[in-house]
């Protein structure tokens, strides 16, 4: 949820980490700070707040070739200054910036007050610089493993030392770090935006590794000091795709570019000969795919909602049992996993930890399992039996748009690929194939919409507290609504099973708590109606997002049309207006879109 950056070459350091930092905001951004290396002095500058006003508040002189900095989302510790990573040793000549949560951090504050040590912070990181600082050992690489022995938990870390002053050592378990090869110098990141500008040629690091990066190479190594063998991968992602371009935030600009995104994820996997998908990736060959008994898909936050959409979508076309369930529960409750069952992990980074451990878990219990993920090269992308690449592209705005209509766009080629080798016929699978080709059209229809969507997101904005409801293929699309409200425009948002209204929810239903229904031209059309004249008949306004030709009663507040594609599709597109009416209504309260408050675009701790 952090970000960390690192340099070490020819260059002046600062700039680098302060751009590195700036592309790592989304990731966490209530303070940030910068350590590095001069000819005979630690130099670390740290500010709350975001990384324009640490970057305003750094000294002229503030020279070095190496360095780390980090943009932070709390844990331990309020935003304060003294909070902000990196963090120094006692003796000012160690730097430590640390994502992730040192679960003993408490026992090893208490030992280290104990021992005399005056703590500077309320941070577990802080910790780590000390026991960096008491350790034995010869080489800052020694040191440092010695301290990790002493530490419990999840971590990604970057250290500096005035002694070792050529080198970063850094180290990972359970929190995602990237090396970056350039000419003549290297670089550390957490996420590859912070080092995209300056090279594509990335190392990622497993569980367990550590590494050396000095600025003509780099070398890895367990943390027992046997040494690992990694290749360079090449980042398919520009720079200038980390740029807002023309739009104001990120997400306008994110929602802009699905139609393109979608184009993408289907290209040269639609086989049309065949009326089926190509997924390659899956590795996984028909008659695996036969002895699938069961689908179960794990995922969080908006990842999960459009998983429940896939499992609707798989269970509807191939007949498979699907379900859905939040990756963060799933180790918890000491799952029972079957041979036959596919699970599938769905996370736009690949690093969401709660996901990651959740695979993890899967599959030490013998599961089979594939990922549905945007980063290539990321965690979950290499902890998994196979899986679809989203290629949805950067993400940046913490409120996903793209990554999450590739999502869905993803289930749906797995689920007719799962159903053409098993019961959908020609016919069908030629269906659906023409409802996919037609989507990229269809998303630009809805987003030229803009304009109107807006007045009406101006009008939502103005109530406290609203609800979303849709039933079967809808509840999912009202699940992700009011998801979308709530961690934008913080205004209260509930979805419900348009069903389960009359058992309980409409006693809230009034003038001053609008709805917001999700209403397709599909076979339960007319119970969907009905529901809309139960609120209605209570005064409760009535936003109907729906197809052409439905009627609906008279009065409503606002009925938001979109294309009408197959019946099985049509929820990937009653999303999109959603995510336009919840951009809308956070301009319209005055919210900064891209980073809301208390939220973090990649969740790298439990």
């Amino acid at each position: 949820m952090c970000g960390i950056v690192g340099y070490v070459g020819t260059k002046p350091a600062t700039p680098i980490l302060v751009d590195g930092l700036a592309r790592l905001e989304y990731r966490g951004y209530d303070s940030a700070g910068v350590a590095v290396l001069g000819t005979s002095e630690l130099k670390v500058h740290k500010d709350a707040g975001r990384v324009r006003e640490l970057e305003a508040s750094l000294p002229k002189r503030f020279g070095g070739k190496l360095g780390i900095g980090h943009t932070r989302w709390a844990t331990h510790g309020g935003p304060s200054k003294d909070n902000a990573h990196p963090h120094a040793s006692g003796n000012e000549r160690i730097a430590v910036v640390h994502n992730g949560i040192f679960d003993n951090a408490g026992a090893l504050r208490a030992q280290l007050e104990e021992a005399g040590v005056k703590l500077r912070s309320e941070t577990d990181t802080e910790v780590l610089a000390h026991l960096i600082e008491q350790s034995d050992g010869a080489t800052l690489e020694e040191k440092v493993m010695a301290a990790l022995r002493r530490i419990e938990g999840t971590y990604g870390i970057a250290v500096i030392d005035l002694d070792f002053p050529d080198r970063i050592v850094v180290a990972r378990n359970g929190s995602p770090l990237i090396l970056g090869i350039g000419d003549g110098e290297m670089h550390v990141a957490s996420d590859a935006a912070a080092l995209i500008r300056y090279t594509r040629q990335v190392v990622y690091l497993d569980d367990g590794e550590m590494a050396t990066v000095k600025a003509d190479g780099y070398r890895t190594f367990t943390q027992d000091a046997s040494p690992t063998t990694k290749t360079a991968k090449t980042v398919d992602w520009e720079a200038d795709e980390y740029e807002r371009g023309l739009h104001e935030h990120f997400m306008m600009k994110e929602i802009h570019e699905q139609p393109d995104a979608v184009g993408r994820a289907l290209r040269g996997r639609l086989d049309e000969r065949f009326h089926t998908v190509h997924l390659g990736g899956l590795n996984m060959d028909a008659r695996e795919a036969r002895e699938i008994k069961r689908v179960k898909i794990l995922g969080c936050g908006s990842a999960y909602y459009a998983g429940q959409m896939g499992a609707q979508f798989i269970e509807e076309v191939a007949r498979i049992p699907a379900d859905a369930e939040p990756a963060s529960e799933f180790r918890y409750r000491n799952p029972v996993v079957e041979r036959d069952t596919l699970y599938i992990a769905v996370s736009q980074s690949g690093e969401t930890l709660d996901t990651l451990v959740a695979v993890q878990e899967l599959k030490r219990k013998g599961g089979r399992v594939i990922g549905l993920v945007n980063a290539v090269g990321s965690s979950i992308a290499r902890a998994v039996d196979g899986g679809v690449y989203l290629h949805a592209g950067p993400e940046v705005s913490v409120a996903s748009t793209k990554a999450l209509t590739n999502m869905a766009v993803a289930f749906a080629m797995l689920g007719i690929h799962l159903g053409r080798i098993r019961d959908v016929s020609p016919a069908d699978g030629r269906r659906l194939i023409e409802g996919l080709k037609k989507l990229p059209e269809h998303i630009q229809t809805i987003v030229d919409q803009e304009e109107e969507l807006a007045k009406i997101a101006g009008r939502l904005a103005q109530h406290e507290s609203l609800f979303f409801v849709g039933r079967t293929r809808g509840y999912p699309v009202a699940r992700e609504g009011a998801q979308k409200l709530k961690e934008i425009s913080y205004r209260h948002a509930e979805a419900y099973q348009t069903s389960e209204l009359k058992h309980g929810p409409l006693a809230l239903i009034s003038p001053d708590v609008p709805s917001v229904a999700i209403v397709p031209q599909d076979e339960l059309l007319d119970r969907n109606i009905g529901a809309l004249h139960e609120i209605a008949a209570r005064s409760g306004p009535l936003y109907v997002v729906t197809h052409p030709g439905v009627d609906v009663p008279d009065g409503v507040a606002a009925q938001i049309v979109v294309p009408k594609n197959e019946p099985e599709l049509d929820p990937i597109l009653l999303t999109i207006p959603l995510q336009i009416l919840a951009y809308y209504a956070a301009v319209a309260l005055g919210h900064d879109v891209d980073k809301p408050r208390n939220l973090a675009k990649s969740v790298t701790v439990e």
